[in-house]
């Protein structure tokens, strides 16, 4: 990406740019946290309705890979670009991304007696992981899952989920 091609993109003069931002990593973080918003936000809409606390779990996985099937290329930015070419913002694993409520959600599960791992830190980790593996090779594996997404998350995400249940 260049300041040239992004002012050619909307219309502007490349030092107009510079009016806004100090450099192309300010940019490109200015751009980092806003995808990082719309992905909390985009994530939320489909599982904050949800009271079971396994079910939001399960809502909450299948949106995360949805958002990344719909916007590659913010996912690339946001999750797949080497951090010493992409700056980050300082909390990219936390509120801005949805992590904390990814969190509280096992702790709920867990309040419930739905998840016996007391751990939860691990849980929610391992439940990231999980998503962020399944979406990032749908999203740069031309017809990954030969089983189909939607059957290979509910799949996936059940049986890591009972494996926690009592």
């Amino acid at each position: 990406m260049s300041i040239r091609a992004v002012a050619d993109a909307v219309g502007v003069t490349p030092p107009s740019i510079y009016l806004h931002f100090a450099d192309k990593n300010a940019l490109l973080l200015a751009v980092c946290e806003e995808q990082f918003r719309l992905f909390g936000e985009y994530v939320e809409s489909r599982c904050a309705h949800i009271d079971d606390p396994i079910e939001q779990l399960m809502a909450r996985g299948k949106a995360y890979v949805q958002f990344g099937m719909e916007h590659p290329e913010a996912y690339r930015l946001m999750f797949m670009t080497r951090a010493s070419q992409m700056p980050r913002p300082e909390d990219a694993m936390s509120d801005a991304s949805g992590y904390c409520r990814l969190l509280d959600n096992v702790k709920a599960a867990q309040a419930a007696r739905a998840i016996t791992e007391p751990d939860a830190e691990l849980v929610a980790t391992g439940l990231w992981a999980m998503v962020h593996g399944i979406t990032s090779l749908a999203v740069c594996v031309p017809g990954f899952p030969d089983v189909g997404l939607d059957r290979l998350i509910e799949h996936v995400g059940a049986t890591y989920c009972s494996g926690l249940m009592p």
